[in-house]
């Protein structure tokens, strides 16, 4: 939720995100996954979720989600890149440049009861996810965004990388650095020549 200016409404946002949590997990979800980096938001569904009775929802948070490029065309494709007005995701997205912080922000979501974490995007960041997975040894996933989708899919068509070898090798770069597992668009493929392996 943003005000007039584009500003980014932290304790607003949190209740909005408490509010899907509880719808989530009152149709019977399994897991949540906050897509955010509101500050606080762990801890509020986490202890909401418990009060409601849904002792064993569990809570994969967006821990690590960085500034990236690599949105683009999801941004484009759902028309959200405008959204913010003057604002940018660089208010509350972390910064590129800095690892530190991802430890952080995994340390303090899974303090408020996060069970599971999320890196992203995965491969300008598998440096995360092998600290990630060094320092907490938790759940530890991660999102190939659609950017790294475009960006593979695009080499593929124009014939300069191989469809299966540069997807497969891509995805089990993220598990050896550390993923438990990937969310992935090219998933069906890759369950498909698992399979064929």
């Amino acid at each position: 939720m943003i005000d007039d200016s584009g500003y980014v409404m932290n304790d607003e946002t949190v209740q909005a995100l408490v509010k899907q949590a509880l719808s989530h997990a009152a149709a019977g979800a399994d897991v949540v996954a906050p897509s955010d980096m509101m500050d606080g938001r762990i801890g509020q569904i986490r202890a909401e979720l418990e009060s409601e009775g849904h002792i064993h929802t569990r809570i994969l948070a967006y821990s690590a989600k960085y500034a990236s490029s690599f949105y683009g065309p999801f941004r484009d494709a759902v028309g959200s890149a405008g959204a913010l007005g003057k604002g940018n995701k660089y208010t509350y997205q972390m910064d590129p440049a800095n690892s530190d912080e991802a430890m952080r922000e995994i340390a303090l979501d899974l303090d408020e009861g996060a069970d599971m974490i999320m890196v992203k995007p995965g491969m300008p960041y598998l440096d995360i996810v092998r600290r990630a997975k060094d320092e907490f040894g938790a759940p530890t996933f991660v999102y190939q965004v659609s950017g790294e989708y475009a960006m593979l899919r695009a080499a593929i068509q124009n014939g300069w990388l191989d469809e299966r070898g540069c997807v497969l090798e891509s995805l089990t770069s993220i598990k050896r650095a550390g993923a438990d597992g990937v969310l992935t668009y090219f998933a069906l493929d890759a369950a498909q020549w698992m399979r064929e392996a």
